[in-house]
């Protein structure tokens, strides 16, 4: 079977093109577990995994880092 016989899913008109590119340098050491990785987990789409793993941590740690009211120590009182 050949990659292009798979059904892509279509963007909609309502999602942003990506026109930003984003260049990251690995070890060689470093390529191969993020292969061994895609691999295990039969992910077919490494751009898309990045994009998503990296976001997603963004998020979590704006999450956590999100500014309050009060300081911690205050509230802790």
């Amino acid at each position: 079977m050949r990659k292009r016989d798979k059904k892509c899913i279509k963007s909609t008109s309502e999602e942003p093109k990506r026109h930003q590119r984003i260049v990251c340098l690995m070890s060689d050491e470093e390529q191969q577990i993020v292969d061994r990785y895609l691999e295990k987990y039969k992910i077919t789409n490494k751009s898309r995994w990045l994009r998503e793993t990296i976001l997603m941590f963004i998020y979590k740690n704006m999450e956590e880092d999100y500014p309050t009211l009060f300081g911690e120590h205050d509230m802790r009182r």
